[in-house]
């Protein structure tokens, strides 16, 4: 019999401890210490690992961003959700680095701007904050609302990239 097996990592970050899980598929998750949704589900077996190749590349690439050296995550994804929410999630990752979005346009991209609701919904749900960046959606008056790792984490991770929009990286 197949045993399902999720790997895990803790690691530092300026803006506190993150979890980070992964399946030998990709990255599942990037949980917030202090966050809100900071358990994940799982049905098989989780293992902690400081050396998984996969939590290693993750670990590089976040240090890299919160460096502002990385612009674009490259990591394969191991996303599970609803056909509406990896919908959602696909196009969160095309959000440009540095630039914002409100909801309601969120769901106009989707092909449905009453779906603004929804979308918000789906994004609080994200799995993978950061990587797939729901930090970059916000109020339609420009005010920042939910975020799983807490506004305040919403806000510097927005100020972060605003200070690192107009350098190069990868």
């Amino acid at each position: 019999m197949f045993e399902r097996v999720l790997y895990y990592k803790t690691i530092p970050s300026p803006i506190g401890f993150l979890r980070l899980y992964a399946s030998e598929k990709g990255l599942c998750a990037v949980l917030f210490h202090n966050g809100r949704n900071n358990k994940i589900v799982f049905d098989g077996t989780m293992e902690e690992s400081s050396d998984h190749p996969m939590l290693k590349r993750a670990e590089k690439q976040l240090g890299e961003y919160f460096s502002g050296k990385r612009k674009h995550f490259d990591l394969p994804l191991d996303m599970r959700g609803s056909v509406f929410q990896l919908k959602a999630w696909k196009e969160l990752q095309q959000i440009p680095y540095g630039e914002t979005i409100s909801y309601g346009e969120q769901a106009r991209r989707m092909g449905d701007v009453k779906k603004a609701r929804a979308a918000g919904m789906a994004n609080g749900r994200n799995p993978l904050p950061i990587i797939v960046p729901c930090h970059r959606v916000i109020g339609s008056s420009d005010s920042l609302t939910g975020f799983g790792g807490g506004l305040k984490t919403k806000q510097q991770l927005l100020d972060l990239e605003s200070k690192y929009a107009l350098s190069h990286a990868a």
